[in-house]
């Protein structure tokens, strides 16, 4: 009998990466929290877990510079962040917001991470049979 890993796992896999890959970006706000003009940056991980929304109407592509809705790459534009209160340097970064969220997909991360090492742990008493 096959394992089927992607059965198996879920969505986790994909989830821990898009999480290393937010936590890289959210590291870079933070590194850049004095620098001049420098724009706080971020993506909505379950909106790219959810996959792409289907249009309620069709959309008829009329040039080929125009975006397909199925482009990963547009799915997967970093936006800027809205400021509460942007610095006079017109810096956008807010440590503690950027902390937040830090803290908190540091947290899913470590759940996705803890269910996938689950997940393999029952894989193995199976093949064990234990």
């Amino acid at each position: 009998m096959k394992i089927s890993f992607a059965n198996a796992l879920g969505l986790h896999p994909q989830a821990l990466q898009l999480r290393a890959r937010r936590m890289e970006v959210l590291a870079s706000n933070l590194a850049n929290a004095d620098t001049p003009r420098y724009k706080a940056r971020d993506f909505n991980v379950d909106k790219l877990l959810r996959g792409p929304e289907t249009p309620k109407l069709p959309i008829r592509k009329t040039s080929p510079d125009h975006l397909s809705l199925d482009d990963e790459d547009a799915r997967f534009r970093l936006l800027y962040r809205v400021p509460q209160q942007a610095a006079l340097d017109g810096n956008t970064v807010e440590e503690h917001i950027e902390q937040a969220k830090f803290a908190e997909n540091a947290l899913r991360y470590q759940a996705s991470l803890r269910f996938v090492n689950g997940k393999f742990s029952g894989l193995m008493t199976a093949i064990r049979g234990e």
